[in-house]
């Protein structure tokens, strides 16, 4: 029975993402066996000795990642950096199930061209989505009340306040550069800091954003047809602050189009995560790894490809599933058009 027991590989599982990751899996099953793994594995034992069933490794992909250092590998999960794609393509070689969180658009190209000239054996999925795929799954719940979509703002609101490991920080700063919009049909390269928008906030203040090019935006495209698509980063006063609480991390979704009724409507949706980014961020891969290992009684993905938290994850209401966690969805209707 010792051999048939799951194994993850956690790069970054120590750090405030991954430890997000690494809890929330440890929650759903007691004998998976989790590798915590980074530059400073001494940092990641307390939290291995209060998982069980864990220990820590030494991994610095600058010196590059030798598979052949661990036993047998079911998933790998990337919560850190991968600018050569190593991990990725460790698991695309040799036909292990992977997640990675940190790329954006234009970075998935190098492994989506490896896809086409290898056979992928187990799921691979590009989860570099805006607190990997959550926000697009929010999405896709909230399109199915239109017949048509003319327009999708989105916009991930960062509290200064929200303790972030350098993951989540790197995204933070990372505004160098151009960012992918679709606006009237067509796909467009912006200058971020020369094209930023003003979002309406829950609390009835505003802030500027500044386009980003997470996976959210084409994805979006590909199942709404809408025309004008772009996600923000904005910086400002979370819910979770305004209440005296600890720092969430919301997630704002507004849709104009015609609604299956026939009216005309902008819709808006808040997520909020009142644990904050990393926390949100952990349980969008929470919900890849639980499809891919088949936990909490899902049935185990064993079909491999290369996939999105959107086409790997198919629960009609996503936002029943993320109560669950303690996230909270506000909906509101803004006015008829």
């Amino acid at each position: 029975m010792e051999s048939q027991k799951k194994r993850i590989l956690i790069v970054g599982g120590y750090g405030m993402v991954g430890s997000n990751i690494a809890r929330l899996i440890r929650q759903a099953d007691r004998s998976i066996e989790l590798i915590l793994a980074g530059r400073n594995p001494q940092n990641g034992i307390s939290l291995a000795k209060e998982l069980n069933h864990s220990e820590t490794a030494y991994i610095n992909l600058e010196e590059g990642f030798n598979l052949s250092e661990f036993k047998k590998i079911d998933l790998i999960i990337s919560a850190v950096d991968d600018h050569s794609n190593i991990l990725r393509e460790t698991a695309i070689l040799n036909g292990i199930a992977c997640i990675a969180v940190s790329e954006l658009a234009h970075q998935i190209s190098p492994t989506a061209f490896l896809g086409l000239h290898q056979t992928i054996v187990a799921p691979v999925v590009f989860a570099g989505h805006w607190q990997a795929g959550l926000l697009t799954l929010m999405v896709r719940q909230q399109a199915n009340k239109f017949s048509q979509i003319e327009t999708i703002e989105l916009a991930g609101l960062y509290d200064p306040k929200d303790s972030v490991g350098p993951l989540v920080a790197n995204e933070v700063s990372g505004f160098v550069g151009e960012a992918l919009i679709r606006k009237g049909g067509n796909w467009l390269s912006l200058q971020s800091k020369e094209n930023p928008r003003t979002i309406d906030l829950h609390n009835q203040s505003s802030a500027i954003g500044y386009p980003l090019s997470t996976l959210d935006v084409p994805s979006i495209a590909a199942f709404t047809s809408a025309k004008n698509i772009r996600f923000d980063f904005i910086t400002g006063e979370s819910i979770g602050t305004s209440k005296g609480l600890e720092a969430s991390h919301e997630l704002y979704i507004t849709i104009e189009g015609t609604l299956l009724s026939g009216e005309k409507r902008r819709l808006r949706t808040i997520v909020s995560g009142p644990k904050g980014n990393s926390h949100l961020t952990a349980v969008g891969v929470y919900l890849i790894t639980e499809k891919i290992l088949g936990l909490n009684g899902q049935s185990e993905q064993k079909t491999g490809g290369l996939y999105l938290p959107e086409t790997m994850i198919s629960t009609p209401h996503i936002s029943n599933r993320l109560k669950e966690f303690g996230i909270e969805i506000i909906e509101e209707t803004l006015e008829s058009l």
